[in-house]
């Protein structure tokens, strides 16, 4: 199948697909007589794990950690389960950065009367100094 055609069937875009190809993350593709790629059923099934792995917001060098296992069948599950809980961890972390980044903006709209006066807390907060770096990182 063309790489249009691969990119329907997996939900990755072609653009995405020539990405991962020029990065190695997955095998270039064959090529046609005249240089088209060419893909069959299983690059379609690699496409759709690295989609996955993405939807579920592993970084690329996780992805590529996660094929790796997946084609190795004498792997442990337990190295799989680590890279997992690794990403329960880092998604977490970004939910608790998120929270206070809501909090935050939260706080200052609620100090903005919203009203027809130029005065505006959320634009002089934006444009003051940088706040201190949480401890919790």
């Amino acid at each position: 199948m063309t790489i249009g055609e691969a990119a329907r069937t997996s939900g990755v875009s072609a653009k995405m697909i020539r990405y991962y190809e020029e990065t190695g993350l997955i095998p270039s593709a064959g090529r046609t007589g005249s240089g088209y790629r060419t893909y069959g059923p299983k690059d379609v099934q690699i496409l759709r794990f690295v989609r996955r792995a993405r939807d579920l917001g592993f970084p690329m060098e996780k992805v590529a950690d996660l094929l790796a296992l997946w084609r190795d069948r004498d792997r442990a599950s337990a190295d799989v389960k680590r890279l997992a809980q690794d990403q329960i961890n880092a998604l977490d972390q970004r939910i608790r950065e998120m929270e206070a980044m809501k909090a935050s903006l939260t706080h200052l709209v609620h100090c903005c009367a919203g009203d027809e006066r130029p005065d505006c807390p959320i634009l002089e907060d934006l444009g003051g100094p940088a706040p201190a770096p949480s401890q919790a990182q």
